[in-house]
């Protein structure tokens, strides 16, 4: 299971939640360095770090091909900023980058009918449906999100890849030190709602969320398949 935007604070809570349920999770950061967990009892986890760098996804190919599940969730925040720097570094990391991610492990070889599928989990947040207090990180996030959804369109065969979108309201990470959730708490909610065998998985204290979220996906999703094809 390979995990982006792996030293951020979701990215190793999950990590953990993950190693804690016996996955053998990949960090996929663009640190130099091989991430550590901390172990909860003043000890350390050692993990198997990838580093790699946005617009050098098909770096990650033969990477993918041993993963089972692909979890994308790096992203930065401009906050206010609206510069045309902040707008290309906003859509090229918290979009482009990702749908490129998306688009190269959907074109990897089905798995036989029969054996576990892979599954692509992506985290285009909360903000893909609600004010996010910043523009650029609310333009691009929703733009991921569409592109999600015209790609699910497609899923085909016997056994195809299954996608978990991942709606998640503010925790406290570098991205938004205001957040009202720990991350712990969200990674706990996302393994858990996976589990259950949940598509899409929201994890939010405001409770507009889990009202409008599944609304709009399936208005997209009606939109879309009326108009566009493959």
């Amino acid at each position: 299971m390979a995990v982006s935007g792996a030293s951020g604070a979701f990215g190793m809570a999950l990590l953990l939640q993950l190693h804690r349920q016996g996955a053998r999770p990949i960090a996929l950061t663009t640190q130099p360095r091989t991430l550590m967990l901390d172990d909860g009892a003043g000890g350390t986890i050692p993990l198997r770090s990838v580093c790699w760098s946005c617009g050098s996804e098909a770096a990650l190919a033969e990477l993918l091909r041993e993963v089972d599940i692909l979890v994308i969730n790096h992203g930065i925040n401009t906050f206010g900023d609206r510069d045309p720097g902040a707008v290309q570094r906003s859509l090229e990391v918290n979009a482009l980058s990702a749908w490129r991610l998306i688009e190269l492990f959907l074109s990897l070889p089905e798995r036989p009918a029969g054996q576990p599928g892979r599954e692509l989990w992506v985290n285009t947040s909360e903000a893909e449906i609600l004010p996010a207090i910043s523009p650029l990180y609310e333009i691009s996030k929703r733009l991921l999100g569409q592109l999600l959804s015209l790609r699910a369109l497609d899923r085909r065969g016997d056994n195809p890849c299954r996608i978990r979108r991942l709606v998640l309201g503010p925790f406290r990470s570098g991205l938004n030190p205001y957040g009202v959730m720990g991350a712990d708490f969200v990674a706990g909610q996302v393994i858990a709602q996976a589990r259950r065998h949940c598509a899409l998985i929201i994890v939010s204290p405001n409770p507009l969320t889990y009202v409008l979220t599944p609304l709009a996906m399936a208005l997209r999703h009606g939109y879309f398949r009326l108009t566009s094809r493959a």
